[in-house]
């Protein structure tokens, strides 16, 4: 978001976060995103609603709608100047050590022994703060000695975790794709910048492009998304992942685990192990000896905003 914008926030609660990741369409022009102020607490959450223009007081009254526990508290609405706000809340960040892995956003020493990945602040998600991503990240170091020949990332943002995967596995075949163009790019300079090569870039909603149905079985399948894509998506991720392999999914919260578990196990998958990071929880599920096959056409519902990677 490089031209001028506007921002919106209010408090909210954690229920009122998980509604808002769970609608199909908001039907609001709007980046919204939700954030934990308080760590553990429910009710000390907030919203943050980016716009292209200022927003007028039905657009203000929807926002509003939606945070019913914000009551009489003001809306602040701010003007920011033509600048990236991604990154914006990125700038700053401290250099972030997982297993293995130092990840950072420029300008600091890796420390012997680790593998660095300079991660700049930019026009993606995915620098490894939140704490999907590092979960994801210990996820992945936990299973260094496991064999993995094909893997993808679905959803990569930045491109962080299908790095982290060809440095594990330097021998597989490793792809990475994302639904934003942008996305795609900037993992593409990322992996410049780090060194990283022979990770296929692919440009494409979910699993159901060609390229990627052409490239399974992959025997480790990551999706670092949202809990409501995540479920509408469990079929065709399922039906990507070959005989026993691993998928690895992130972007929900703890509240949520069970419906996520419950949409692959109904896929054939087993729930292995869980990393619980504050309300946020990272899952490593096993496919079924036998391949999963759908039965029917994919449902879209609930994939909108599946492209946000934290």
């Amino acid at each position: 978001m490089s031209a001028d914008s506007w921002k919106l926030t209010l408090p909210c609660t954690r229920d009122e976060a998980e509604a808002i990741d769970a609608a199909d369409d908001l039907a609001i022009e709007a980046v919204i995103m939700t954030t934990e102020e308080v760590e553990d607490d429910r009710e000390h959450w907030r919203l943050d609603a980016y716009f292209e223009v200022e927003p007028d007081a039905a657009t203000i009254a929807a926002i509003r709608a939606l945070v019913p526990s914000a009551g009489d508290h003001p809306a602040t609405v701010e003007f920011l100047a033509a600048q990236d706000w991604v990154t914006m809340s990125q700038e700053g960040l401290a250099p972030l050590s997982v297993g293995r892995f130092f990840v950072h956003t420029g300008g600091e020493a890796v420390p012997e022994g680790r593998r660095g990945f300079h991660i700049p602040a930019g026009r993606a998600f995915g620098t490894g703060h939140h704490e999907t991503t590092s979960g994801c990240l210990a996820m992945l170091d936990a299973m260094a000695g496991e064999t993995i020949a094909n893997a993808i990332d679905v959803g990569t943002g930045t491109g962080l975790l299908a790095f982290a995967v060809r440095h594990l596995w330097p021998d597989a075949k490793v792809v990475a794709t994302d639904i934003d163009p942008i996305a795609i790019d900037v993992t593409a300079d990322n992996a410049a910048i780090n060194g990283v090569d022979g990770v296929e870039l692919i440009v494409a909603d979910g699993a159901l492009a060609d390229p990627i149905m052409a490239g399974a079985p992959y025997d480790l399948v990551i999706a670092n998304i949202l809990a409501g894509p995540l479920i509408s998506m469990a079929p065709e991720l399922a039906a990507i992942a070959g005989s026993g392999a691993t998928l690895v999914l992130a972007g929900l919260l703890e509240t949520q685990r069970a419906d996520v578990v419950a949409a692959y196990a109904a896929c054939g998958c087993t729930l292995e192990a869980v990393d619980r990071r504050g309300d946020w929880s990272v899952l490593r599920l096993r496919a079924a000896a036998e391949r999963f096959v759908p039965n029917g056409p994919f449902d879209p519902k609930g994939r909108d905003g599946w492209a946000l990677d934290i």
